[in-house]
């Protein structure tokens, strides 16, 4: 039976049996971590339960900077695909992949896509980079080959060149970061393309929250669907974690693939926090061959939804992305994270673009930049449109950023900078931000 079906207590167990395979391939293989455990003085035939991985040190992004390629487990020869993380929180690491590794990727992805509900025979249209030392692209595209499905790779970017593919080929899926439909929306509209009658009825999307805590819809995902009806389907995922967790049809949490990865929730004194608590999202890699991670901590913090789900899988499922624990902010003496400055943003509608630009003052303390572009139809004074920025933040969070107004395409060519991956919405410039 598949383990996804079984009981909490059946997927525990499962993940246990998994464990002392996965410490001895460390042990054996791993420079890094037979170094651990030499140090540390750790006998892996006592770690026997989930629970006992509490006694081995985590690793940190700053050990996967440092000592890269003492993380690597087999000769140079094997390793036959290279890329590098997206460096959200710090600077890029590169991670290596071996046949069997491109194997298990495939594998993920196809049955994360299966949970989102494709099926073989779908067409798929794919609006991630498949280079640039990018591993999502290849790994959506390996999953959807082993689905069975068809793929169409254009790539990121370019609404003209995404709606005539869509109106040539007429695929039902596509993968984007969502904040990009926004984009494609705004072209039809202004290229009198009717894109509610158009092929696409689902998105499956990566990089950015649709949903709030408790699961509905948040500000960028309501815009969407306000104009465009299609079915949204959330996902979480990261280089280090091997994994993704994707939502179902019930939209209510990423669900986790226990055979995989497995998952601890750690607090801010390192102690695995109780079920339904958030914390910072920590990993151990299962079945990696190249390169496998040991309690590595993400920075993510989340929290765990452990009720089955309707769809009738039992596994754990991730909630929406709180935030990263590097990236909180002490603004005027209240506690910020990004996702929160973003939902207020994408709520102001004259607003055409935005960043975020964080900094230190002389008091040790966070400032926060908002950089703005308005959209032309937008009347008032730029004094108007800077007060109405504040009044809308000073009710939803009862502190006010400073806000600039600069040029749309300016800003436009900063925040979708054709060098980098991902969106530049925040921009983080503090001296005393934690590794």
């Amino acid at each position: 039976m598949d383990i996804k079906y079984t009981s909490t207590e059946e997927i525990k167990q499962y993940q246990a049996t998994l464990l002392p395979c996965t410490l001895a391939y460390l042990q054996e293989y791993s420079p890094f971590y037979k170094r651990m455990f030499q140090r540390d003085r750790i006998d892996i035939s006592e770690i026997k339960t989930l629970e006992d991985l509490r006694y081995i040190p985590f690793t940190n992004k700053s050990d996967l900077q440092q000592y890269n390629e003492d993380f690597i487990c087999v000769p140079r020869e094997k390793l036959i695909d290279y890329v590098t993380t997206s460096g959200t929180l710090s600077d890029p690491v590169t991670y290596a992949f071996t046949n069997k590794d491109l194997d298990r990727l495939g594998y993920n992805e196809k049955v994360s896509f299966e949970c989102a509900g494709a099926k073989p025979g779908d067409m798929v249209q794919l609006m991630t980079t498949m280079d640039k030392r990018f591993v999502a692209g290849l790994a959506y595209y390996l999953g959807m080959r082993s689905l069975g499905a068809g793929v169409i790779r254009v790539g990121n970017g370019i609404p003209e060149l995404q709606w005539d593919t869509i109106n040539r080929m007429k695929p039902g899926i596509i993968i984007c970061v969502p904040s990009f439909i926004l984009k494609l929306i705004e072209y039809a509209e202004e290229n009198n393309i009717d894109y509610r009658k158009s092929s696409i009825r689902k998105a499956v999307c990566i990089g950015e929250n649709l949903r709030n805590q408790d699961f509905s819809l948040n500000i960028l995902g309501r815009h969407i669907r306000e104009k465009w009806d299609i079915g949204l389907v959330s996902t979480y995922a990261s280089t280090e974690l091997g994994a993704t967790f994707c939502e179902c049809e019930y939209g209510k949490g990423g669900h986790h693939l226990p055979e995989l990865v497995i998952c601890e929730v750690v607090d801010d004194k390192d102690r695995v926090v109780l079920p339904g608590e958030s914390g910072e999202l920590v990993i151990t890699n299962i079945g990696l061959e190249g390169m496998p991670l040991l309690r590595f901590r993400t920075g993510d913090l989340v929290r765990f939804h452990y009720e089955p789900c309707q769809c009738g899988r039992k596994t754990m499922r991730i909630s929406p992305l709180l935030g990263r624990k590097n990236q909180m902010i002490k603004f005027k003496g209240t506690t910020l994270y990004p996702p929160s400055i973003f939902d207020i943003l994408e709520d102001i509608p004259f607003i055409s673009c935005y960043q975020v630009v964080l900094s230190s003052n002389k008091l040790g303390t966070d400032d926060v930049n908002v950089r703005i572009s308005v959209k032309e139809d937008r009347c008032g004074t730029p004094e108007d449109v800077i007060k109405a920025v504040k009044d809308k933040f000073r009710a939803k969070v009862r502190v006010a950023p400073e806000v600039e107004i600069v040029p749309d395409r300016e800003l436009k060519s900063e925040v979708y900078n054709e060098k980098v991956r991902k969106a530049v919405k925040l921009v983080d410039k503090r001296n005393n931000v934690p590794e």
